[in-house]
């Protein structure tokens, strides 16, 4: 895991130290916030901050797909605007207006970014170089910073939060990230999850890939399911926390939408209650 170099101004508040020197300052196209890092945080489009074409989220790799995340001229800078994509309303997009998105095995106090390897080839983090800017529309400064990752490099963090793009994305307004194993959400402008919305019910399912046998369950707040320890698979409208002991107690399991094996969540055959609301 990588432990925080840089965090949101309100982490820093905690942590008695201020690196976004701008944090809850005005706004302004012209005002900058500086870093520890030489970071510039700035008001405003990539565009309307007259950026360099073919460098920051404009670049381009040899596949021609937009911005590959190690090169030079990509981090030289990122873009931060709040937007609509697809169902989805508001979500962050970078300057390409990708959308941009969170990942729950991750944490935002502090700062931890975990995914790593394999991970981070399938859901590329944002990241921007030492010296860097970050262009803000509709996000506030006060929730922007960057953390120092397994790698060395500085990802961008909204509400304390790492940010990523999705490898499954292509063009602007594509959502195809999101929900995905029920970890990974589009980031709103202060860091929560895009686009969820609380389940009043769900079809618990004894096998993987939603194969019967199943029980249901419904209500809203805490409710205990019929046969415990059996759930590997869950298909559900909404958002609804799992619960591994009856009356919501023990350990816990936040899913958004339909999850088709616990398994990889490691949370199999350990449902025995579940919130809604």
């Amino acid at each position: 895991m990588s432990r925080i170099s840089v965090a949101s101004c309100a982490a820093l508040a905690v942590a008695g130290a201020v690196l976004l020197s701008a944090c809850g300052g005005t706004d302004s196209a012209d005002t900058a916030a500086t870093t520890s890092s030489n970071l510039s945080l700035l008001a405003g489009t990539a565009r309307a901050n007259n950026a360099k074409p073919d460098t920051g989220d404009w670049a381009k790799g040899s596949d021609g797909t937009v911005n590959t995340a190690r090169s030079t001229v990509a981090q030289r800078w990122v873009q931060l605007e709040a937007a609509k994509a697809g169902e989805l309303d508001p979500v962050v997009v970078n300057g390409a207006g990708l959308t941009l998105y969170r990942f729950d095995d991750d944490s935002a106090n502090p700062s931890i970014s975990t995914c790593n390897g394999d991970c981070a080839k399938k859901w590329p983090p944002v990241t921007v170089a030492k010296g860097g800017r970050i262009f803000v529309e509709g996000v506030k400064k006060s929730a922007v910073g960057v953390v120092k990752r397994d790698d060395g490099r500085l990802q961008v963090t909204i509400g304390g939060w790492p940010v990523y793009r999705f490898s499954g994305d292509a063009e602007p307004g594509d959502t195809n990230g999101q929900g995905v194993g029920g970890t990974w959400f589009g980031v709103t402008p202060d860091g929560q999850k895009a686009g969820t919305r609380k389940a009043t019910s769900a079809v618990l399912f004894d096998e993987a890939d939603f194969a019967d046998p199943a029980q249901g369950v419904a209500g809203s707040g805490c409710q205990n399911v019929a046969r415990p320890d059996v759930t590997t698979s869950v298909s559900a409208s909404g958002s609804l926390k799992l619960w591994s002991e009856k009356n919501c107690k023990g350990r816990s399991l936040v899913v958004d939408g339909d999850v088709e094996d616990l398994a990889a969540l490691d949370f199999d055959d350990t449902v025995a209650s579940v919130f809604f609301g």
